[in-house]
């Protein structure tokens, strides 16, 4: 992979790498991109992990192993539309300033709101609330954060007085106990977990504790799995409150000196025995006493929490019910110790810091806060200021539903897709008078409402900083040229304040914007709150460029940033003491159905990434799982007669959704899985958010996006259909998903009933040679052009998934002989390609493979690793690699493969 760089202040001509940071998770690794000088000037041909950067220490997961691989410039807005008309970027924002000042005018400045993203930078973040908070006058900015991380500042705001985040990575090195809670850290944050193995094979005798209702990746880690009840987390952090307290495992100095609230906390905690939340969570008392004990005597803790807790309709009282227990035995501020809340996306962070949400102000300050509201104000020398809290997301696509928003911005996030109940969403937008999307994809479920599309600069053309999930800031470097008419986002959002008349907004480069927030945390800060970067406010475009990731806070006490941000023991409250909060727990909210249900959990996968727009575009993060899918335990599957790739139909009051099964032994009788990830750019009907209605925590308004209930029904289709072709096309099917292949893109289908108006359609779309087979259950075409294979064509009675490797290495070949047609036309790879899935997909390792490998002696993951090489690169794989070996190496037979394992059980 190499494309074509800028060579600006960044990237000096005789560079050989520039370091930015991953565009994934919020772990934030540190990324070394490799520049080689050709004819035609520099070219960006290498990836590697930072070996310095503090977050990773050179480590990536797949999916930022193959970033190169999604730069895919096809993929890409280029350019700037008003109703589908092209138009140059500045006759849009033209537009856009036009039609916010009319509505303004017309309706009050709550008529508009902003809805941003974790994927936007902090420069960005930053100009973004500036102009709706201090210029329009409006609260009406909210972020997707708010779908992920809200319940999570809202609870440390409740506890500490802000929004203080109080452990780094380097507490999992130095803790005696590691409790994960609703995360599969394993998948959703691969670098942590690998870090966290490597901790354990220092130091043995740390022990993991994982919760979570499913047997995951993450789980096969711990030293004990607590299959708790789906969202039973705070009965278990009561319960485990009350053991403390009962136990006398209190820090009693801590308590007196360092928190309030502490006897409310206890009494609330008072009906949650060890026998009430064995019942509760549905773990045994035997368990939960070994677990609560574990804690109660190891010195060190870090309880290590993500989605699971926080997508709740309870999801800030889990939070302070995990914190409650680290304040009542002073397992904070010191190394290796605390409660630590780990964000989803790369700057999530950066957002909360600088107001991104509708209930703040920027550098932690609070929008109902007359004090605040002045210092902003005059700070930033604007016309007027929000004085009441915005709509948070829910409601701001609510109110849009109603006529109350007459105008929306959406920054580089995809709603349609991510938020609960998008039929609400779609109707929201498909009325809505303006909806303005700025993006740097081409193709999105949101971009198709949009009035107005803005290009705009992706990963590797963004330059900026970004702040992970241990409050550390490190620079996005651009490298590569802005594709097309694109611009950054925040030049985009200044283009429109200058043309809505405002000043404030001239900015020449991002280090000036970056200066001047620093500056604002400074005058923000009063000693009264932790976030302060006002040591980086004077930084130059020089410094700016060559700045090196540090933690916050950064000021004249801490001028290289500071690690352990409670070493000192002093909150943000009033009183300087950090609060209890006495919590009462509840399950999810589960509206009724009719009929018989199954409780239905959703999350990640650990090789793709939100709506796909970026990982979508390589085939490499499809080698693993190339479909949607819903998880099904055994005893389910048989009880409704379904076998693997089976497509069913999952509904419920607010929606449906058409998956192909996947019988999972791990998963749990009455309970269904199904990834986030799959939207209408890549199924016909797999938005998982379609099946949940729109239940929020009251605190945190944080949707409950984890559980909701829906039936199984069968689908009777007659005809299964699979296209591969070059080039995208369309044929009329009931049931479609899209694969991403090597220069190919496949399209696995279904027809409710027979249609041959499929191959006549890709005949008059695909020009060259045509070849066809026909056997009672099977169609086969396929077309060459030039020796080449262009389009490969299989219908048959039944679903019969075809080998993806093989197909890879068909379509790659420069000419296709008569022995690789004949093989085609009877749809029979040949043996090298039976291999089975790939597991290990940096080095293309596929379970038959393995499962040999360990039939023949490799007994562990290490074993696997030097004979294969598998787990050897990203890591990514190592997990799996896992259960692989425990679950074959055990058994006196040899097993051919997890399909086998399926049948024995």
């Amino acid at each position: 992979m190499s494309v074509e760089i800028a060579v600006n202040q960044v990237v000096r001509p005789n560079a050989k790498t520039v370091s930015t940071t991953c565009a994934y998770c919020g772990v934030g690794c540190g990324v070394d991109i490799g520049i080689t000088p050709n004819t035609k000037g520099l070219v960006v041909d290498k990836l590697n992990g930072c070996q310095s950067h503090p977050a990773n220490f050179g480590r990536l997961c797949v999916k930022g192993s193959n970033l190169l691989n999604t730069l895919d410039n096809n993929q890409k807005l280029t350019q700037a539309s008003i109703d589908s008309t092209l138009v140059s970027t500045e006759e849009a924002t033209d537009y856009v300033a036009t039609q916010f000042q009319k509505i303004i005018k017309e309706h009050g400045p709550d008529a508009v709101a902003f809805y941003v993203s974790g994927q936007l930078l902090t420069e960005d973040y930053y100009v973004a609330n500036k102009l709706m908070k201090g210029y329009i006058g409006s609260g009406n900015i909210d972020t997707n954060s708010r779908l992920c991380m809200s319940s999570a500042v809202a609870a440390y705001k409740r506890a500490f007085g802000e929004d203080i985040v109080p452990c780094s990575y380097q507490d999992i090195e130095h803790c005696d106990l590691l409790i994960i809670t609703g995360s599969n850290m394993a998948w959703t944050h691969p670098v942590l977990f690998q870090r966290l193995e490597r901790a354990r094979e220092i130091n043995p005798e740390l022990k993991v504790i994982c919760l979570d209702p499913r047997k995951t990746a993450t789980s096969e880690l711990a030293d004990i799995h607590l299959p708790i009840t789906p969202s039973s987390d705070g009965g278990f952090f009561n319960g485990l409150l009350r053991y403390l307290v009962e136990t006398d495992s209190l820090d009693e100095s801590f308590i007196e000196q360092h928190t309030n609230h502490f006897i409310e906390a206890a009494k609330a905690v008072k009906p949650w025995t060890v026998k009430e939340v064995s019942t509760f969570c549905g773990v045994p008392e035997s368990t939960l006493e070994q677990v609560y004990q574990l804690f109660a005597t190891s010195d060190k803790v870090v309880t290590f929490y993500s989605m699971g807790i926080n997508q709740s309709n309870t999801g800030v009282d889990k939070c302070n019910s995990i914190i409650n227990c680290h304040l009542a035995t002073g397992k904070i501020g010191k190394l290796g110790a605390g409660p630590f809340s780990i964000t989803g996306q790369p700057n999530a962070m950066g957002g909360r810091e600088v107001g991104g949400l509708a209930n703040q102000l920027a550098s932690h300050l609070d929008i109902d806060n007359p004090q605040h509201q002045r210092l902003v104000q005059e700070f930033w020398q604007s016309p007027t200021i929000a004085t009441k809290s915005g709509l948070n997301a829910t409601d701001l696509f609510k109110e849009m539903k109603t006529g109350k928003i007459k105008a929306v911005w959406i920054m580089a996030t995809n709603p349609v897709v991510s938020l609960p109940d998008h039929q609400q969403i779609q109707q929201a937008l498909s009325q809505c008078p303006l909806v303005v999307v700025s993006d740097c994809a081409a193709n999105t479920d949101t971009l198709s409402y949009a009035n107005v599309k803005l290009p705009a600069t992706g990963w590797l053309e963004k330059n900026g900083t970004v702040t992970n999930s241990e409050r550390r800031i490190s620079r996005q470097r651009g490298i590569v040229k802005p594709d097309g008419d694109a611009k950054h986002d925040w030049q985009l959002i200044c283009d429109v304040a200058k043309k809505m008349g405002f000043d404030g907004f001239d900015y020449q480069h991002p280090s000036e914007i970056f200066a001047e927030f620093a500056a604002l945390s400074g005058m923000a800060n009063q000693s009264e709150r932790k976030f302060d970067i006002s040591g980086l406010a004077n930084i130059t475009t020089e410094q700016y460029d060559a700045l090196q990731p540090i933690q916050w806070p950064i000021n004249d006490k801490y001028p290289n940033g500071c690690q352990n941000i409670l070493s000192d023991l002093c909150f943000s409250t009033p009183t300087r003491k950090a609060n209890f909060i006495p919590i009462t727990p509840k399950l999810a909210e589960l509206p009724k159905q009719d009929q018989s249900v199954y409780l239905l959990n959703s999350g990640r996968i650990r090789d793709q990434w939100h709506t796909m727009t970026r990982t979508g575009a390589t085939h490499k993060l499809f080698t693993t799982q190339d479909q949607p899918y819903v998880s099904v335990s055994l005893t389910d599957a048989k009880l409704n007669r379904l076998k693997n790739d089976q497509i069913i139909e999952l509904t419920n009051k607010f929606g449906q959704v058409h998956l192909p099964v996947k019988i999972d032994v791990n998963q749990k009788v009455g309970e269904l899985f199904v990834p986030i990830h799959w939207n209408r750019q890549f199924a016909s009907n797999a938005n998982i958010a379609s099946l949940y209605p729109t239940i929020i925590d009251p605190v945190s308004g944080q949707p409950q996006l984890k559980q909701t209930q829906v039936n199984i029904e069968k689908l009777n289709f007659e005809k299964y259909v699979q296209v591969y072709a070059r080039t995208s096309v369309n044929t009329p099917v009931d049931y479609w998903h899209k694969v991403q292949g090597n220069g190919f893109v496949g399209y696995k289908a279904a027809c409710f009933e027979d249609d041959n108006r499929q191959i006549d359609v890709l005949k008059q779309a695909i020009v060259g040679i045509w070849y066809s087979f026909k056997s009672d259950d099977k169609e086969i075409f396929l077309c060459t052009l030039n020796d080449k294979l262009t389009c490969y064509y299989v219908k048959t009675s039944q679903s019969q998934p075809l080998n993806m490797a093989w197909l890879d290495h068909m379509f790659s070949l420069d000419k296709v002989d008569f022995s690789d047609i004949q093989s085609l036309l009877i749809g029979q790879p040949s043996d090298e390609f039976l291999q089975g899935k790939t597991v290990c997909s940096c080095f293309n390792v596929r379970e038959k493979t393995i499962v040999d490998a360990i039939n023949k002696g490799c007994n562990s993951v290490n074993q696997l690793s030097e004979k294969l090489s598998c787990g050897t690169k990203c890591g990514s794989c190592k997990p799996e690699l896992e259960q692989y070996v425990n679950r074959f190496s055990s058994r006196e037979q040899p097993i051919e493969s997890l399909l086998d394992v399926v049948e024995l059980t």
